[in-house]
């Protein structure tokens, strides 16, 4: 596979930095509003949203969770290798306040459905709206769009999107990994 790069180090930081005030914009001080992590990789986002905000707004107290959706998933039984969970933290209730589910990449909205199903064990949420870093925008198989968005791409069936998060947040890099057509190889 060939690989190259979407967003740079400096875009995807620019990205980051746009869906903080995004998110301040429309929930001022967080006090009803649950930031989600699906777990594994929209961890890595949450986080660095979760030290953006507490920069721009060191005041405000965010209520975060990690989210594990593997056994929610309508494909989880289809694999024939035994699937290890993902740890879920979600020490919270979510009755009566906004929901931010927060995932890398959006691409068929499978984990977003499984992720709408898991999130109704811990309340009944007022709202929930979903902030994705990459939006693979024609590979949809449900119809999900998110509220927050940090880049649109078009890639072809077989490619795969990959988000490379730094320890320190210095270095994150989404690559397109291109599938080698058969007249490439």
């Amino acid at each position: 596979m060939s690989q190259k790069i979407l967003l740079s180090e400096k875009k995807v930081s620019i990205i980051l930095h746009r869906l903080s005030c995004q998110l301040i914009e429309r929930h001022l001080d967080f006090t009803n509003t649950v930031m989600v992590g699906i777990q594994p990789r929209g961890i890595y986002l949450l986080e660095r949203l979760v030290a953006l905000l507490k920069e721009k707004k060191p005041s405000i107290s965010l209520q975060t969770g990690k989210l594990d959706t593997t056994f929610f998933r309508d494909d989880f039984r289809r694999s024939e290798k035994p699937l290890a969970a993902n740890s879920t933290e979600m020490h919270l209730s979510i009755e009566g306040k906004s929901v931010v589910l927060i995932d890398d990449v959006l691409f068929t909205g499978r984990s977003i459905r499984a992720a709408l199903t898991a999130i109704d064990s811990y309340g009944r949420p007022k709202a929930i709206e979903l902030l994705v870093l990459v939006d693979r925008r024609f590979s949809r198989h449900l119809p999900i769009q998110p509220d927050y968005l940090g880049a649109q791409i078009d890639a072809l069936q077989g490619d795969r999107v990959k988000v490379v998060w730094s320890d320190k947040g210095k270095g994150d890099i989404v690559y397109l990994e291109e599938k080698e057509t058969e007249n490439e190889v």
